[in-house]
Order: structure tokens, then sequence, then C-alpha cells
């Protein structure tokens, strides 16, 4: 690892195109997992993979389900269908929220097409079939996830994507309080943040970048930084500014064009947006819009519980997971821990059979120990899936610090051994 170097993240905002369809595609993965709620359904049995495509005033939904019988309704021959409806109105309130009141892109005014359809039971089967064969519901699909965590941030995060996170979340909340000019701003934005390190720590800021919507058509370049560096300079906190640090705000100028209405947004392309802004592997799937029997989303927040658990307990500074699945079996094939060197007295080794001591990495484990049967999942789909704040509905467990004590007796048992 190098000592001295230069490192860029970049983030987006909840209005970029692509964040508005996670969005939506999460509010309809909470939709159903609220209706099986009030319904009596059991969330064991929620299973939905949601994409949305959004554009100028049009927005489809499309994916396979297994809905509450709420979210059903009679065809003319007497079939049960699906009730678009409530899927709608979910889309109609993510879009609203946002803040989308525009004439190319109004949450009112769009278009929105539901082509949902029940799930595949060649896909379910490989769920459904290994929960009877191996007392635990198989992977929804193969693939690898990766998590990671360093000492960079508060909450063990890479400096880079968290304060380029933060910048837009500072934005975006000034901007729905509507005080003063940056209430101006429209919902679409994209920051990036270049981090000089020294002796591998954050040391300073050399580039700041932004392009934000605004909804002033007079405004130019230099009125936007006006309006928003304050904001940056709040978000930035204690870590330095470099004097000669480079500033690029609105570069191209004017910027009042935004989100659907000037680029097509698709589910699931902002992934390393979703992560960790480059600095750390992704396993290639996408979180957003799926339920939790797929590892894409499940094994991927616990990589990353286990990432920070093993750095929170001062067994390393850094620390990479990878996992490992196969369709329709439940454990995972592999388990492979990276220190990177700076591990404290322990081993890759010892860490990787400590985890197995402690978390059952199987999905039915996954979602039991970090309770994800849950419409936990909108809130997920802007500024980042980790390094945010576990909250009291049970939203982002994945970021909590309870297996610190477990992970620490377990290396102490083996070491004695």
């Amino acid at each position: 690892m190098r000592a001295n170097y230069l490192f860029t993240s970049e983030s987006v905002a909840e209005g970029h195109p692509d964040k508005v369809c996670d969005r939506i595609s999460d509010e309809i993965v909470d939709l159903v997992y609220r209706e099986a709620a009030k319904t009596g359904v059991n969330p064991w049995g929620v299973r939905i993979a949601c994409e949305t495509l959004a554009t100028t005033n049009r927005v489809v939904i499309a994916g396979e389900v297994r809905l509450p019988p709420s979210l059903m309704k009679k065809d003319k021959d007497g079939k049960d269908v699906i009730n678009p409806s409530k899927f709608k109105a979910a889309a109609r309130r993510a879009i609203k929220d946002i803040g989308y009141e525009q004439d190319g892109f109004h949450w009112k005014k769009a278009r929105i097409d539901v082509l949902l359809h029940s799930q595949s039971a060649d896909i379910a089967q490989g769920v459904d079939n290994a929960a009877d064969q191996q007392g635990d519901e198989g992977a929804g699909d193969q693939g690898i996830m990766f998590g990671y965590a360093c000492r960079e941030t508060p909450d063990l995060m890479p400096a880079p994507i968290y304060y380029s996170h933060k910048i837009l979340q500072l934005l975006a909340t000034a901007r729905k309080k509507g005080d003063g000019e940056v209430a101006k701003l429209g919902p679409d934005a994209k920051s990036q943040v270049t981090v000089r390190y020294v002796d591998g720590k954050p040391a300073e800021v050399t580039s700041i970048v932004l392009s934000t919507q605004h909804l002033d058509e007079s405004w130019d370049s230099k009125k936007v930084r006006a309006v928003v560096e304050p904001y940056i300079r709040e978000a930035l906190g204690e870590l330095k500014i470099a004097a000669d640090c480079n500033w690029y705000i609105n570069p191209t100028g004017k910027f009042v064009i935004g989100g659907p209405d000037g680029d097509a947004g698709l589910t699931g392309r902002k992934i390393i947006v979703d992560t960790y802004g480059g600095a750390a592997p992704h396993g290639g799937g996408a979180f957003s819009g799926k339920d939790t029997t797929k590892v894409d989303r499940s094994a991927a927040y616990a990589a990353r519980y286990l990432a920070k658990n093993v750095v929170a307990a001062a067994l390393a500074d850094r620390c990479t997971i990878q996992l490992s699945y196969a369709i329709g079996v439940a454990q995972p094939l592999s388990i492979y821990v990276d220190l990177h060197g700076t591990g404290k007295g322990v081993s890759e080794d010892q860490v990787e059979a400590a985890i197995r001591k402690n978390m059952d990495l199987s999905p039915t484990g996954i979602r039991r120990h970090l309770d994800l049967n849950k419409p936990i999942y909108a809130k997920t789909s802007a500024y980042g899936h980790f390094g945010r704040k576990a909250g009291r509905d049970g939203s982002f467990s994945w970021e909590r610090t309870d297996l610190v004590k477990a992970l620490k007796e377990a290396v102490k048992t083996r070491e004695a051994a």
C-alpha cells in the first residue's frame, strides 16, 4: 500500500436520474414488506427484484415479485394479477419527496407503467427447495460480495466517498428546508472529492467538483459557488482544504435541465457510489430493488458488518472481506479476509475462523442476524448503503458494532488453542 498518494471518489444526489430509479425500486421493496406485515403474510416469503427506468415524464417499473394478496386484483377472467395502483402511488410519493415538480419530470404528471410479473418458478425453487433440504433457504443467485472498513473517518469509511456523500446530503437538507438561495438548487447533483494521503492517512483535499442543478436560469458558475461553498466547507469539517485546492463548481456553466428529463435513469447503475467509492472491490451486483434472499444485497451488508466489527474491535486498521455463493446453496462457498498488513497481532486465518464461529452467513442467518425482513430500504437508495447511522426502525443494522466482543473472544480462544 502506498503511503503518499491522491485518491478520488464521487457521489450523486437523490435527484440524479439513476438515484431516482434506485429510490423508486427500493420504495417498491418497502411497499411489499409493509403490505406483508399489514396483512399477516410471512415476511420470510417476500420475493422481489424490481428495476426502474425513468426518462422525460415517464417511469417504467419492471421485474419479478411474489406479492401479498393486498397487492393483487382479479382480472376479467377471475385470475389473480398485480394491482398497479399502490406501486404507482409509491413511485409518485418518492418523486415528490425528491423534489421534482418540473415540466419535464413532475411527480403528478409523469406516466408510470407497472410491468411486474410473478417470480420465476426456477428461481423460486432454488431458494425455497433448499430450505427443505438444508434447513436454510438457498441463495437467490450466485455471486461474490465484498465488505470493507478502515479508520479514515468516524464511521470507518474511506474519506473520499464519505465526504462526497456528506456534501450532497447537506445541500439536499438545506434545499428541502427552503432557506434562502439554496432553495433555488434543483434535486440533481454530483460531487467529487480528491484527498491527499500522507503516511497512509487523509491529510487534505486537493480538488472539489460539484455540478448541481439550479432552477434560476440567470445563475452562472460563480453564483452557484457562492451559494454552495459554505455547505461544502461545513461538510469537510476538520479535513483541511489545501491552499491550492482546485474548485470546479458547475464547470460547464448552466445546469437547469436535470434529472430524468436531462438524462435517462436506471436502477443499479451507481454501485460504486453505493459502496466504497472505488477504495475497495465491488462484487458486481446492485442492491436496490431486491429483497434480501438476493445475496447481492444481504451478503454485501453482512460483509460490511463483519469488516466494520473487525476494525472496531481493533483487530486491524483496514479489513476487506469477500463472500461467495451459488444459487440454491445456503452456506457461502468461501470466506476471504484481507487485513492489508494492518493486523494487530492476528492473522487473516484467525479472523476468518472468528467470523465463521460468530455469524451464520446463509441468507437465512444473515436476514435473522441483521433483522432484514423490514421496510427499511428506501433510505438506503441515496448517499451510500454504508457509513450510515443504524436507526431505531432497524435500518442500517449492518452498521452496528455489536460483534466486537465476540470477535475478540473468538480470536483469544483460537490463540490459546
